[in-house]
C-alpha cells in the first residue's frame, strides 16, 4: 500500500503575520541607526578628548532635550503622510502665552506653574487642530496648510508681545531648567517620558495601529469603516501639544518667552525623524528610531563644535546626513517592496 505524502498545514506553509513582519524590519532598521550612533561616537571619542567627558555627555542630553520632545510629535504626523512645517513658531506663540500666564497677578508659584503649562498646551493644540482640520477635510497638503501656520503663529507672538521679550519667571520655573535627577538633566527626562508615552501609543493601542495604516494606505482604512479625518486630526494636534511642551521646556533653559525663538526648530525636529527612519510618505518609522535620529543630530553638532569645525561647514555637514538618510529611506522602501 503507497503510503500518501504528506501536506504541510496551512499555518506552517503561511508567511509570518503582517505585524510579524512589520516588527522585525522596525527592529532590525533601529538596531542600524543604533550601530550609526555608536560609531559617531566612537569616531568622536577619538577626535576629542573631552567628548566622553560626563559634563559633555550631559551637555548633549540637554541640547537634544528641546528637539527630542517635537520630534515625538512630529513623528505622529509624518506616520500619516503629513507634514507640519509650523512647530518652530508654534512653539515662540505657546511660550509667550505661558510667559505672560506666569507673570500674571494674585496666582502663587505652583498655580502659576501649573496653568502656565496647560495654557502652552492648549494654544498648541489648537494650532494643531487648525492645522489638522484644514488638511483634513479641504484635502489641502499639510505642507502648505502649516506653512501658512507658521506666518500665522510668529505673527501672532509678535503681536502678542509687541515684540519684546517676557521675562523675569519665579525661581521655582527658571531652577528646573538646570534641575539634574540622579545625574541626568530634568529636562531630558521630559523628554524620555514623552518618548516612552509615544511609544506606548503608537504599539499598544488601537489608536497608534490605525496611524500606521493610515500612513500605509489610507483609502483601505476608511473603507474599514473608520474616521480617516479624525485620526489624521488627531494625529496634528498631539504634535501641536508636544510643541506646548517643549515651549515651557525651553523657557525653562532660556529663562525668557522670546516671540523670535524656534526658528528653525521645526527642521531639526523633521530631520531627527527622518534620520531616525520614520518614511516620509508615512506608514513605517518608529519613537524608538526618533529619538536615536535625535541624539545622532546632537552628538554630530557637538563633536564638530568639539574637533574646531565651523558653523558653515557644521551646517553643511548636517545637510549632508539629512540627504544621505533620506536617499537610505528610499532604498529601504524598494527593498521591502522587493521582500513583499
Amino acid at each position: 500500500m503507497n503510503t500518501p505524502t504528506p501536506t504541510p498545514s496551512l499555518a506552517s506553509a503561511a508567511p509570518p503575520p503582517a505585524s510579524l513582519r512589520h516588527r522585525t524590519r522596525t527592529v532590525l532598521r533601529e538596531a542600524g541607526i543604533g550601530v550609526a550612533l555608536v560609531c559617531l561616537v566612537a569616531v568622536f571619542a577619538m577626535l576629542s578628548p573631552i567628548f566622553l567627558t560626563s559634563n559633555n555627555i550631559t551637555n548633549i542630553f540637554t541640547q537634544i532635550s528641546i528637539n527630542v520632545i517635537l520630534a515625538v510629535g512630529m513623528t505622529f504626523v509624518i506616520l500619516i503622510g503629513g507634514i507640519d512645517l509650523s512647530v518652530g513658531s508654534v512653539m515662540a506663540f505657546c511660550a509667550v502665552v505661558a510667559g505672560t500666564v506666569l507673570k500674571a497677578e494674585g496666582l502663587d508659584v505652583g498655580a502659576a506653574i501649573a496653568l502656565a503649562l496647560l495654557a502652552s498646551v492648549a494654544v498648541g493644540a489648537l494650532c494643531g487642530l487648525a492645522n489638522g482640520a484644514i488638511s483634513a477635510y479641504w484635502a489641502i497638503p499639510s505642507f502648505i496648510v502649516t506653512l501658512g501656520m507658521l506666518n500665522i503663529a510668529r505673527g501672532a507672538a509678535l503681536q502678542w508681545t509687541q515684540a519684546r521679550s517676557i521675562y523675569e519667571f519665579p525661581d521655582a520655573f527658571n531652577d528646573f531648567g538646570s534641575a539634574s535627577v540622579f545625574g541626568a538633566p530634568a529636562i531630558f527626562l521630559v523628554a524620555l517620558a514623552l518618548v516612552a508615552i509615544g511609544w506606548f501609543v503608537l504599539n499598544r493601542t488601537v489608536f497608534g495601529r490605525l496611524i500606521y495604516a493610515i500612513g500605509n494606505n489610507e483609502e483601505a482604512v476608511r473603507l474599514a469603516g473608520h474616521n480617516v479625518r479624525a485620526y489624521k486630526i488627531a494625529a496634528f494636534v498631539i504634535c501641536g501639544a508636544a510643541v506646548g511642551v517643549g515651549a515651557v521646556i525651553y523657557m525653562t533653559r532660556l529663562t525668557i518667552a522670546s516671540p523670535i525663538s524656534g526658528i528653525g526648530f521645526e527642521l531639526n525636529a523633521i530631520a531627527a525623524v527622518i534620520i531616525g527612519g520614520t518614511s516620509l510618505s508615512g506608514g513605517r518609522g518608529s519613537i524608538i528610531g526618533t529619538l536615536l535620529g535625535a541624539c545622532i543630530i546632537g552628538v554630530l553638532a557637538n563633536g564638530l563644535i568639539l574637533i574646531g569645525m565651523s558653523d558653515f561647514l557644521r551646517q553643511m555637514v548636517t545637510g549632508f546626513v539629512i540627504i544621505l538618510a533620506v536617499v537610505l529611506d528610499v532604498y529601504r522602501a524598494r527593498l521591502t517592496r522587493a521582500a513583499d
